[in-house]
């Protein structure tokens, strides 16, 4: 039975709490499409070629994690993002996008996701202080080598990471932040941790690394991010009985 869209904007909105983010995008719908909602298409991005997947798909809305309409960039609907737009209004498709709600939430969120897949048994975040916590940390299952790591990242994200290998001999505290988190790394410096891992690096990261001594991990911004918008969309389609399907438009940034 078909759902309207209305009703699975409230619910997104109920789960993901974007009220309570002061974030760099609109959190939540972006971009109206058809009333009723019989299938959902997730995707890290909202890129053209997951559009045109989600049209031969026959999806009724979009759910991703990097929509538009980011802080400082042109307002204007033209070129790409033109074409992008078109697309979904051609189609009648739906795009709901949630960053920053999609990385805190403690159970479907990206960062909780990871640390799932990865097999973390998750403890205090370490900017606990704030209202919306991002950046977690937590242990191994098992103490870990850095070469260990690597491979295990390597066999569960389907990508070779870029790996600086810190001063302890095995991995047991670790803190993580999903994409473009690199300079969280001093957080994670100051916590104490043996090793920090998130999606990017910068040239900075890497001696921060090496000096301090902590082993550092960029997983990739896409593969680490995969796994929050999955677990949203399985959320919606278990509660209405509505088809869903993640189609993965890979990146290897």
């Amino acid at each position: 039975m078909p759902v309207s869209l209305n009703e699975l904007d409230i619910e997104l909105k109920k789960l993901l709490k974007p009220e309570q983010f002061s974030d760099y995008c609109p959190n939540g719908l972006q971009v109206e499409g058809r009333s009723e909602v019989r299938k959902i298409v997730s995707g890290v991005t909202a890129c053209q070629a997951l559009i045109d997947e989600a049209v031969a798909a026959q999806a009724d809305l979009i759910l991703v994690h990097h929509g538009y309409f980011w802080r400082g960039e042109d307002q204007t609907i033209t070129g790409m993002k033109r074409k992008r737009i078109q697309t979904l209004l051609d189609n009648n498709i739906s795009l709901a996008a949630f960053h920053l709600p999609l990385d805190a939430h403690v159970e479907l969120g990206n960062n909780a996701q990871l640390a799932k897949l990865l097999g973390f048994i998750i403890d205090e975040p370490l900017d606990r202080h704030v209202s919306n916590p991002i950046v977690f940390s937590g242990r191994t299952s098992t103490g870990m080598s850095h070469e260990a790591m690597c491979q295990l990242l390597e066999e569960k994200l389907d990508r070779k990471p870029l790996g600086i290998k810190g001063n302890k001999e095995k991995i047991e505290s670790i803190a993580w932040c999903t994409g473009a988190a690199q300079n969280f790394i001093e957080m994670a410096v100051n916590a104490g941790v043996d090793a920090y891992l998130t999606g990017e690096v910068s040239e900075q990261t890497v001696h921060i690394a090496r000096e301090s001594g902590v082993h550092f991990f960029s997983a990739g911004h896409h593969a680490t991010e995969r796994y929050g918008v999955q677990a949203v969309g399985n959320f919606l389609a278990d509660k209405y009985s509505l088809r869903h399907e993640f189609i993965d438009v890979d990146n290897p940034a």
